[in-house]
């Protein structure tokens, strides 16, 4: 890249988001066993994991949970936010100890065209 491509790209105004930034204030956690159930085993680990499952969500740390359609795993909808929090959460449980569970994590927030709504004189007609 010559000298004069480089200016104009550092000079250039990058693009603009179409909304403002809106903090992380829940995080979704898509979860999978990490290898095939063995019946035996699940059994146990699942005796000692809804009751801390349950613990978590009286303390308010998981908002809601569900079980996948294909049930593959767990998906929790957890009132923390940062990723690290989600995953310190659920690696602490039974079978994140086991290491026979991995999340997919997703940061959710307020929706953000929500501000077009009460930004400056703007008015709903």
């Amino acid at each position: 890249m010559n000298s004069t491509t480089e200016q104009n790209e550092k000079s250039s105004p990058s693009p603009k988001p179409p909304f403002p930034a809106v903090p992380t204030t829940k995080i979704l956690a898509i979860g999978r066993f990490t290898e095939p159930r063995q019946p035996e085993k699940t059994r146990t680990i699942f005796l000692r994991e809804v009751p801390e499952t349950v613990r978590l969500y009286l303390a308010g740390k998981i908002d809601q949970w569900w079980i996948r359609k294909d049930q593959k795993g767990p998906v929790f909808l957890i009132n923390v936010s940062s990723i690290q929090e989600a995953r310190s959460i659920l690696e602490a449980l039974p079978f994140g100890r086991a290491k026979l569970m991995e999340f997919d994590f997703l940061e959710l927030g307020p929706l953000a065209p929500l501000h077009l709504l009460v930004a400056g004189n703007n008015s709903i007609q």
